[in-house]
This record gives structure tokens, sequence and C-alpha cells, in this order.
């Protein structure tokens, strides 16, 4: 009697596991099956209720994004930035933010160049995520802090995708041409969430700033594999910075003495002037616009040797262009950084370069671009800067000059020459 009951329960228990592994099998048969009927396999699912798995899997999948495409224009002040900005703030596939570091610097001032650079490159690993919110620990204002709206960011007097559809009717970011900063201040200012939901739509999103001094200072953003970071190194000659920045005095004397405030105390400079003379107010302003030509050289020889012998992360992400090349031949430069980044070049935007370096003279107005004499602008400084001037300038940035392949003077003589080219070779 024993052994009948326990065959019996033997089999009772059979059967009980013959059922389960039936019910275990259509599960999985309809597991497997019902994705098939999707366009696309659904992957990395976390477990949920087994009626949602069934909404879930027949709902359409969205179509794969596209990676998207990252850009840092790398610069200094007066190096013709504002007009090669221009040449994505224009494209209709691009998402471009305009000096968004210079909130750190009027936040933290008098803090020098130097010690924000870590900052700096914070706020932009937000902003290449398109998060906005970074910005508010920046913002000033009554208080020391405010909201910030779209209408006190990146240049918003002149942003295409500021001053055009959805965020503002003032413009459409299809059509090509300079914006007027008086039609732009009209537009509505939008919340950050909304600038934040446009940024989200693009696929190539480029930054222009002149705050980041040596591309090392870059090097996290563009080892992170979550992100795909290309930098595009805008250089001039250093003595035509020199001369802008002494025509832009007044705008840049905060940036002038937080960069002069970075310069190393141990070394040795030739003095500008004899020590017993005392400046004026003018030299004193030009006294700081040249020496921050030091800090700014100091860095960009840096950035240049690494190039030269470039880490695996900087390897096919660098790329330096000349703003006398791009002036002489506006299309070629234009089709040359377009392809390093994966763009295409409209006809539109190759007449709008072309047109921006055909102008009837050389801008008195800094800060503001307009169509300008590429040749006036190239040998400007020639007739604006004192020998001495050039002399401390090409002291402070030799290692760059001679990189990029700016030959440097010998006598006034040969500065006033203007037959005699000063641009050669570059070796990058």
């Amino acid at each position: 009697m024993k052994l009948f009951r326990r065959k019996a329960l033997l089999l009772c228990l059979g059967y009980v596991l013959l059922l389960i592994l039936t019910m275990v099998n259509l599960v999985d048969y309809r597991w497997h099956r019902e994705p098939q009927q999707c366009s696309h396999p659904v992957t990395g699912a976390r477990p949920q209720t087994r009626s949602f798995q069934t909404r879930y899997l027949y709902r359409p999948s969205p179509p794969p994004r596209q990676k998207r495409q990252l850009l840092y224009v790398f610069t200094t002040w007066r190096s013709g930035s504002s007009f090669f900005g221009e040449l994505f703030n224009q494209n209709p596939d691009v998402f471009f933010l305009y000096e968004p570091v210079w909130h750190i610097w009027q936040k933290l001032y008098p803090g020098d160049a130097v010690s924000l650079q870590g900052a700096a490159r914070d706020l932009l690993s937000a902003l290449y995520r398109c998060d906005m919110s970074a910005l508010q620990l920046y913002s000033t204002g009554t208080g020391g802090s405010r909201n910030l709206t779209t209408m006190g960011i990146f240049g918003a007097a002149t942003n295409k995708v500021i001053c055009s559809q959805p965020l503002c009717v003032a413009y459409h970011k299809d059509r090509v041409g300079l914006v007027d900063d008086k039609v732009c201040k009209k537009c509505p200012p939008q919340s950050l969430s909304m600038l934040e939901e446009e940024c989200r739509k693009y696929n190539t999103l480029a930054i222009k700033g002149v705050r980041i001094f040596d591309i090392n200072v870059l090097a996290p953003l563009m080892e992170d594999p979550s992100l795909d970071l290309k930098v595009i190194h805008l250089v001039r000659d250093p003595r035509a910075v020199a001369s802008s920045r002494i025509k832009s005095r007044h705008g840049l004397i905060r940036e002038s003495l937080q960069v002069v405030r970075s310069r190393d105390p141990r070394i040795r400079r030739m003095p500008f002037v004899d020590p017993n003379h005392k400046l004026n107010k003018k030299e004193g302003s030009d006294y700081h616009a040249i020496g921050a030509m030091e800090v700014i050289c100091g860095s960009m020889g840096k950035t240049l040797r690494t190039a030269l012998n470039p880490p695996p992360w900087l390897k096919g992400k660098y790329m330096v262009v000349r703003y006398e090349d791009l002036v002489v031949d506006p299309i070629k430069t234009l089709r040359q950084v377009y392809g390093f980044v994966n763009l295409v070049v409209s006809r539109e935007l190759e007449s709008f370069s072309l047109n921006m370096t055909s102008g009837s003279g050389y801008s008195s107005k800094p800060f503001v671009v307009s169509a300008r004499n590429a040749t006036q602008a190239m040998n400007a400084w020639r007739t604006l800067l004192t020998f001495a001037q050039i002399r401390q300038v090409e002291e402070y940035c030799q290692v760059p000059m001679d990189l990029l392949g700016y030959s440097r003077v010998s006598s006034p003589g040969e500065v006033k020459d203007l037959s005699k080219p000063l641009l050669q070779k570059s070796k990058l």
C-alpha cells in the first residue's frame, strides 16, 4: 500500500512538472515570436508586467538616432572667430552656441584665466549634453542670481537658433544671412527648458569659445565615449591679434586683466618701456592688451606642440585653420572645415563666406561681424603697431609663430613693405 501511494505521488508530481514545462514553452514561444512582427528588435527592456510587455512589443520602435557630432571652435580673442562662428551659426543643421564660458568669467571675476579652466570644461560637458541648467550657477543680477532666459545667453541677439522658429518668428534658420540684432532683441525670452528641447533636435552641436587656453583641458571630453567631440583650432598672426586687442582695449579690459594675472611671476621679461616712464591711461591699456599675449601664446605653443605629436585622444579629432587662409580663399577653407565635421556645404553658404571677405574696407567697429576687405584685415597690424610693440609680441609668441608659418620681421622698413608677404607654410 505504501509503495502504491509513493508511485501515485511521483506520477502526480510528474504531471505537474510536465504542465509547468508546457506553460514555460508557450510563454517562451510567445516572447520570441511577437518581436518579429515589429520593424526593429527590442533590446535592453527592463522587467515589467506581462500586459505592459505585450503593449511594448507591438508599439512601433523609433528610428535609430544618428550619433551626435560635437564641435568646439578653439581660439582666442580677436582671431576672426566671430566670422568663423557664422559659418556654423548660418547652417540650418547646426545648433550653435556662442561664448558660454563668458558667464563663468563674469561671475567669478577677478579670478585668473588658468584657475577657471576646470569650471569651463565642466560647463561645456553639460552643454554638449543639452543640459542648460548649469548656466544658472553663473547667472548674475540682483541678489547674485536670476532666472536665465534665451535672451541672456549665447550671443542671443545674433544667434540664429534663438532668433528663429520655434523660439522666435523673426528669422528662419534655413535662410542664410546675418541676423539684425535690433530685430532679434525684440524676440520674447524663452525658458532654458525650451532651448534644451530644441538642442536635442540637432545632430550637430557647435560651440565657439575664446576662454579655453590649452587643448589638454578638453582631453576628458574628447576621451569620453559618450561624446563625439572634434576641435577646430582657429589661429591668426599674433601681431594682428595684439593690434586688434589694442583697438578693442576698452571692451577687453576685464579679460586682459584676468589673463595677465595668470602670468608666471618668476619669468624675467623684456620691459615695454623705460622703467622710469610713468604709463598714461592709454599706454596702460595697451600694456595689458599686449601683456596678455604672453599667456595666450604660451598656451597656444603648448597646444600646437601637443598637436604635432598627438596623443590617441587627439588623433583625427583636431584641425588647425589659419584666419589668413580663410579670408584669402574662403570657399576652399569652408569645404575643408565642413569635410572635417561631416557637414554639407551649400551654395548659399559659399556665397555668404565669399561676400564676407569681399567688403570695401576694414571695419572700425570691433565685436561686429560685417563684410571686410581680406587684404586690409590681414595687414592692418603692419601700419597700426609700433616696432617696439611688434618686437614684444614676437618675443612672447615665437614658438606658435614658427610652427604656424608667421615670419618675423627685422626692421621697421620690413614691416611697412606690404609687398613682402609674411605668411609661410604651416608645419601643422
